[in-house]
């Protein structure tokens, strides 16, 4: 397992009801979850940034052909 950080966060209880409802889950894998999406949200934006700049040597037949 990665090292790991013990900390305080004050968060709404409303808030934190309402993440714990979604994820099923307890206060630790509500928050672990949450700052996943954030980390995984701003990985998105920037491969869509990327959008037709990027260039690929691969033919997309040769490609499909290779599946058969």
């Amino acid at each position: 397992m990665a090292q790991s950080r013990k900390i305080t966060v004050e968060l709404p209880v409303d808030l934190l009801r309402k993440a714990q409802g979604s994820t099923g889950e307890g206060v630790t894998a509500t928050i672990r979850r949450g700052l996943e999406l954030v980390a995984a949200s701003r990985a998105s934006d920037e491969l869509r940034k990327l959008r037709g700049r990027v260039r690929f040597s691969i033919d997309l037949r040769e490609l499909r052909e290779d599946r058969r």
